[in-house]
């Protein structure tokens, strides 16, 4: 039996609680009717016997207090809701508990912005974490010491787990059934929630928002000439005279502050675009590529899957319903 100890913080989104509930639980069933022994022991974990959330509409009831909790198996972190330093700060008093049921042997697994609380025990400083896209920046500056898995659906490492934005972290859950049962049952598990079971990657729904939370700028002049002169092949010597710096200056403070090498950055700017254009108009895919400066099908084929995980047709496919493919 598996003891899987579901944390209910302060300020946690509710779904994120109730589902890893619900997969194990449903696991357990469809062991059942396999004619083998329910494998899950679930328990709602916290503080406090009723924890309210989503600002008091709502209240979970949790069936163990954490200082009764002396043993687990798993310790599900479910995702945090709102400001991220105030949601640790809330629940600044699991923290050591998270890491006194780490020390005792069980594992740590953390949905989509949970990470925020898994890196706060410091298990993952040196090591590598997933979190939701949209917050990699945050997490970054937050946790400099820990290596975020851009784009990512599941990191593991050291007995930790992590996942990528919201409903990605059923991707994590399944990874999690497959360890513990077998591939069998986690494809039931996939097909019962109707679930890709072997995505990898968040990248096809990531939106490059451009780094601009820094105070450098000289760095943010460069990054509005970027964005600014879209459908040009601005090299990094032109940008540098752009913005009165060094070439060498440049791309270490640009660096510095976007967490981007400033190619990186362009051809992120780009594809940004080039997605945004296959979204909303029936544009083919050499239009495309050529207004956002590329000439080389090839590169432009390969960056662009390189950054979204999809080739320029099936992204356009995906998203644009009246986009016929070419």
């Amino acid at each position: 039996m598996k003891n899987v100890a579901i944390l209910v913080p302060e300020n946690s989104v509710m779904q994120a609680i109730a589902d890893p509930q619900y997969c194990f639980n449903a696991v357990n069933q469809f062991l059942a009717v396999s004619g083998k022994k329910p494998l899950f022991n679930v328990e709602l974990v916290g503080l406090k016997k009723e924890i309210f959330i989503n600002e008091g509409k709502f209240s979970i009831h949790t069936d163990a207090l954490l200082k009764d909790v002396k043993e687990t198996d798993l310790v599900i972190i479910p995702a945090l809701f709102g400001d991220m330093s105030e949601a640790i700060k809330s629940n600044k008093k699991t923290i050591s508990w998270i890491v006194d049921q780490y020390n005792n042997g069980a594992e740590v697994a953390s949905l989509c912005v949970g990470a925020f609380l898994l890196a706060s025990t410091g298990l993952l400083n040196g090591k590598k974490c997933s979190t939701h896209w949209g917050f990699q920046n945050e997490f970054r500056e937050m946790f400099p010491e820990i290596e975020v898995q851009d784009g990512s659906i599941v990191t593991e490492e050291d007995r930790i787990y992590s996942s990528g934005g919201a409903n990605s972290y059923w991707n994590l859950l399944l990874y999690l059934v497959e360890k513990y049962t077998d591939r069998e049952t986690a494809i039931l598990t996939s097909k019962y929630f109707a679930i890709d079971i072997d995505r990898e990657s968040q990248s096809a729904f990531a939106m490059f928002q451009g780094q601009k939370g820094h105070t450098d700028e000289a760095i943010k002049n460069a990054q509005n000439y970027i964005e600014q002169n879209i459908g040009e092949r601005i090299t990094v010597e032109e940008l540098a005279d752009t913005v009165a710096l060094g070439k060498r200056s440049l791309e270490r403070r640009f660096k510095l502050a976007t967490n981007n090498t400033v190619l990186e950055y362009i051809h992120r700017v780009k594809i940004e675009f080039a997605k945004r254009s296959f979204e909303n108009s029936r544009k083919n895919i050499n239009e495309v590529m050529f207004d956002v400066g590329y000439t080389d099908t090839k590169a432009f084929r390969t960056t662009f899957k390189k950054i979204t995980g999809l080739s320029p047709v099936e992204y356009r496919n995906k998203y644009n319903k009246m986009a016929k493919s070419n």
